[in-house]
């Protein structure tokens, strides 16, 4: 099944000028990346997006998720090992508190439901974050897109579901063994040096 992820795009000139929006001088940005197109940039958090930073194989799990049982999601960019989720703004604030109530299983319990989801990074109000530039780089780039912005108002996810995403990668990257459990106090042999 294809998705919209599969095949990396370049920024579209409204998802360009959304982008732009989120600095202090978008004019500026968008000067920018007329004359270098391939230029990253260093955007604010907080007032058009945040962002939620996963390990990358863990982030591909979660876009998996999200596209192939969810919503979709939002403009979506590979950086240094990380996938960095575009999100609704107050999503970075809101995120950990979902995750920290999950694994406790919202019961109190220690080691609750999503032990297995890894510390995501959230980045909002007062952070910024180096995005791809929005042309295709040529050379190998440590950052590109992998969902890019294509509007002026692209949709963007909020905590619920990216807490809905990141439990279901989760609960997809646990391996299930279909044998017993090894029995602890088992004395085991060495039969390989039978005579």
């Amino acid at each position: 099944m294809s998705s919209a992820y599969d095949e990396p795009l370049g920024v579209t000139s409204d998802g360009a000028a959304w982008l732009a929006s989120a600095g202090t001088y978008p004019r500026s940005t968008l000067a920018l990346w007329a004359e270098r197109p391939q230029a990253p940039v260093v955007l604010p958090c907080g007032s058009v997006f945040d962002i939620v930073s996963a390990p990358a194989l863990f982030g591909r799990l979660m876009l998996d998720r999200l596209w192939g049982e969810g919503p979709g999601s939002g403009p979506v960019a590979a950086f240094r090992g990380r996938t960095l989720l575009f999100a609704a703004p107050g999503t970075a604030q809101r995120l950990p508190s979902l995750l920290e109530w999950e694994e406790w299983g919202g019961e109190g319990r220690p080691g609750g439901r999503s032990a297995t989801v890894p510390p995501l990074l959230c980045h909002g109000v007062g952070d910024a974050v180096t995005v791809p530039a929005p042309a295709l780089s040529k050379t190998g780039s440590v950052s590109r897109w992998t969902v890019a912005p294509d509007t002026r108002h692209p949709w963007l996810p909020g905590p619920e579901i990216l807490l809905w995403a990141a439990l279901r990668a989760a609960r997809s990257a646990v391996r299930i063994s279909i044998s017993p459990p090894p029995d602890q106090d088992a004395k085991v042999y060495d039969v390989s040096r039978r005579r």
